[in-house]
């Protein structure tokens, strides 16, 4: 699931999941946008709760600004995204970026050999999601 608020590190996160994705040969069923982060746990949630998914992985990028909405956008996304795995049992790979500035996003947002936190929770939701299949809840 992406935002499609600053889509040019969004996109680069985008890249980075499916070289995750595609190293560890898991199987995608859907893809999901949403306006901005603070959309992403409702989004998440849904997708949770369809049966249809075993993990999640959710990208975006928070850059802060001159106003207190990147705290309250960044910390609801988290929070968000916390209580929809932790209430559904299906984990979500958080791939959000929040950032001072631009030059961060980019450096977290690398190309292929570089760090990509895209990339990252690519393997984290695949390696979760392996977890709760290994462990079901009885």
């Amino acid at each position: 699931m992406r935002a499609t608020w600053n889509p040019e590190i969004v996109d680069r996160l985008a890249a980075g999941v499916e070289r995750g994705l595609d190293e560890l040969a898991a199987v995608r069923t859907a893809e999901v946008t949403v306006p901005g982060c603070f959309e992403i746990p409702f989004a998440a949630q849904v997708l949770a709760r369809s049966g249809q998914v075993d993990a999640i992985v959710v990208i975006g990028a928070v850059i802060r600004g001159e106003t207190t909405h990147y705290e309250l956008v960044s910390e609801g996304a988290a929070q968000g995204v916390m209580a929809v795995q932790l209430g559904t049992g299906v984990p979500v790979g958080f791939g959000l970026v929040t950032v001072e500035n631009s030059e961060q996003a980019v450096t977290r947002s690398e190309g292929a050999g570089g760090h990509n936190v895209g990339e990252d929770a690519a393997y984290v939701a695949v390696s979760m999601a392996l977890l709760a299949r290994d462990f079901p809840a009885g």
